[in-house]
């Protein structure tokens, strides 16, 4: 043992033994706790506070069938592993499509890559292999039936097919994922909401509406239904001439909701530093009220909004949600002309932005709710992708569909890391790269030659 061979393959094989005994425990421990990092900085592919908290209220197991071939299950173990990581109640099998034909069939299967959702006798196919399509198929195991959101239309409304900046396309879509049907209806032709529709919306109108079709809001929220108004400010401008439509808020200040005439201009330094206007308030703080509780951290924006003043009323209780900053203002010069802020003028906030409340219908088991909101352009194609609008609009929906539980921020999408500038900057670039970083080398070389000379 003395000598210095042997001290050296002694050492050696307690080495060897030591990395292997290493590698033996870290695969045991791999292969029983599944766990990663993810390092990106919107944590992209980790799941959303709303999967974990569907999942970890689940009360009975919950099992996922994934068909494909045996050579597309590593893409969907991916993601259904994340889930089973979650919760214990949650298992997945993977079927080979072509070793299994009658077991396919029997789940109705008519493409490779689809997974089914299943809770007891219950089943759901997934809309989509993403976490938005498996977690939505969870939502309707769990909740069951379909929920319809029905958009009000012929008083100048936003279209839900329509695609351009001011349409409501991305809206429809923005439900779709999260399980709800959208529809259209009108109030012209039978003023009466469906008795199917879990919520009703108001969508920026710019024409008064009709008294039989206010009456007909007001006996559905009455009857326990739910109203979603968006409001916009009554512009009276050259292109933009957006009417009073009076009843209609006579009936939200019955509810405990004024809807305000104004325009609100808001001086955030940090709306300038996201490159928006005054005419657009940002909102980065909130009440405690179930709808805006998970957005702390999040910037909301409402391009041309109006304020509100809430108050209980003798049937409804009223909470604000969020209100613009210390240092906006609130002008009632809405007619033709440029809109200037004139602060020895107008009135200084903040102002109430947003408020939700519930209606008393004395019937057991059926309670009225609605959501006012003084802005609709939030929720338009243009604006509904900006930070955390996406996230309010959903919870606004998930809390007048009851659907409580659902309320947390969603999915990421993938983040737009592209660098925009503007044309200074561009010339600055330039000027530095191609001429002065190379004047500096030729001087140093020049510096380095004279000095050896």
């Amino acid at each position: 043992m003395n000598t210095r061979q042997t001290r050296y393959a002694a050492y050696v094989t307690v080495y060897i033994l030591v990395i292997l005994a290493i590698i033996v425990v870290a695969n045991f421990l791999a292969n029983r706790y599944n766990k990663a990092y993810d390092s990106t900085t919107n944590k992209r592919y980790s799941l959303s506070d709303q999967t974990k908290k569907i999942v970890g209220e689940l009360k009975g197991d919950l099992n996922i069938a994934y068909f494909d071939q045996t050579s597309g299950f590593q893409g969907a173990r991916d993601l259904l592993d994340r889930y089973t990581n979650l919760s214990p109640k949650v298992h997945v099998r993977y079927i080979d499509v072509l070793k299994n034909p009658q077991l396919t069939r029997s789940y109705g299967i008519k493409s490779t890559g689809t997974a089914v959702v299943e809770i007891g006798p219950k089943r759901e196919e997934a809309k989509s292999m993403t976490e938005e399509g498996i977690t939505g198929a969870i939502v309707r195991v769990i909740k069951g039936g379909q929920r319809v959101v029905c958009v009000i239309s012929g008083n100048g409304e936003h279209q839900l097919d329509d695609t351009g900046d001011n349409g409501f396309s991305s809206f429809k879509e923005t439900l779709q994922r999260d399980n709800y049907e959208s529809r259209t209806i009108s109030l012209l032709q039978k003023a009466e909401v469906p008795a199917d529709c879990t919520v009703a919306v108001v969508a920026g109108p710019t024409t008064d509406y009709s008294a039989p079709a206010v009456k007909a809001l007001e006996t559905y929220v009455d009857n326990g239904g739910r109203g979603f108004f968006l409001l916009d400010p009554p512009l009276k401008q050259r292109r933009v001439d957006i009417s009073d439509n009076a009843a209609l808020l006579a009936l939200l200040d019955s509810w405990g909701v004024t809807v305000d005439k104004d325009l609100i201009l808001d001086q955030n330094p940090i709306g300038q530093l996201a490159g928006l206007g005054p005419e657009v308030p940002l909102v980065t703080t909130y009440e405690s009220q179930p709808i805006v509780a998970p957005l702390k951290g999040q910037a909301t924006g409402f391009p041309l909004a109006r304020s509100l003043s809430v108050k209980n009323g003798a049937k409804t209780q009223v909470d604000k949600l969020f209100s613009s900053s210390d240092g906006s203002f609130a002008t009632t010069t809405l007619g033709p002309g440029e809109i200037t802020l004139d602060p020895a003028k107008d009135k200084r906030g903040p102002f109430v932005l947003a408020a939700a409340g519930t209606y008393t219908t004395g019937k057991p088991n059926s309670q009225g709710r609605f959501v006012v909101v003084g802005n609709s352009a939030f929720a338009a194609n243009s604006f509904l992708r900006f930070n955390g609008n996406r996230d309010l609009l959903l919870n606004m929906m998930n809390w007048l569909a009851s659907d409580e539980d659902l309320i947390s921020i969603r999915p990421k999408e993938p983040e737009d890391r592209r660098l925009t500038l503007n044309r200074a900057q561009m010339s600055m670039i330039r000027l530095v790269s191609q001429f002065l970083l190379p004047l500096i080398i030729i001087i140093a070389g020049i510096m380095v030659w004279a000095r050896r000379r």
